[in-house]
């Protein structure tokens, strides 16, 4: 018997028509967790499988759950991850969909895109901005609106009665890059400096295995050498 819900092949990966909520289901209830059907990429690594065949005998003779007393894992066990899958989609899942209303899915439109950006923003902001603070051993405060404005400068750094201008910049998926950014800001960060004797120092954020970091780190050291600077002239 043909089953409809299967839409393709590509060599032994099966296609399936409703594969995205089927994904949803196995992901929310942690049915393909290592602690429900064992440790599979480490399988596969050690098996070194040649073809399907073969890795199919491996896992089933060697896959257990990888918790506390977890069982050998069987064909027929697979089959009851499938079954538990069936009810949690047709039951617990068919009826929260009944239950959703128009304006709660253009809510959550609303909140994705500009709540949820925006707070993944500021939190790799933060993160970076910490980070830095922590390196240099200095207090890093928010600029005034004023110099955020004029300058485009969103922190600084005090030195005495001078002052050091940071600006953090998230570069993740921006085409732009430091030098060009730099160069949109050349004559504002000069002005600063002019009048707080403090230079500005770009600070570029990127997302590196989803946790930010300080993508030009060697920043750092023109910052302290900067800070040094300004208090040799302040002792001279």
């Amino acid at each position: 018997m043909a089953k409809e819900w299967i839409v393709g092949r590509d060599g032994r990966n099966l296609k399936f028509r409703r594969e995205t909520l089927l994904n949803y289901g196995l992901n929310r209830w942690g049915l393909n967790r290592a602690s429900s059907v064992g440790p599979t990429s480490e399988l596969v690594r050690k098996c070194s499988p040649k073809s399907f065949e073969q890795w199919e005998a491996y896992y089933f003779d060697n896959a257990v759950q990888k918790k506390r007393n977890g069982i050998k894992i069987t064909r027929e066990y697979i089959a009851d991850l499938g079954r538990k899958l069936y009810i949690k989609v047709s039951e617990v899942v068919q009826n929260e969909l009944e239950s959703i209303e128009e304006q709660e899915c253009i809510d959550y439109a609303y909140n994705l895109v500009l709540n949820r950006t925006y707070e993944g923003f500021r939190t790799e902001i933060t993160t970076v901005y910490g980070q830095l603070e922590s390196v240099l051993e200095r207090k890093i405060q928010p600029a005034p609106d004023e110099w955020d404005r004029i300058y485009n400068v969103d922190f600084f750094i005090q030195v005495n009665d001078k002052y050091i201008g940071l600006q953090i910049k998230s570069v993740s998926g921006l085409a732009l890059d430091h030098y060009q950014w730099e160069k949109m800001h050349e004559v504002s960060h000069q002005k600063f400096k002019d009048k707080y004797g403090g230079k500005v120092f770009f600070i570029y954020s990127r997302k590196k295995d989803k946790k930010p970091q300080i993508d030009n780190p060697d920043v750092i050291d023109d910052i302290k050498t900067e800070i040094e600077r300004l208090q040799s002239q302040e002792n001279a």
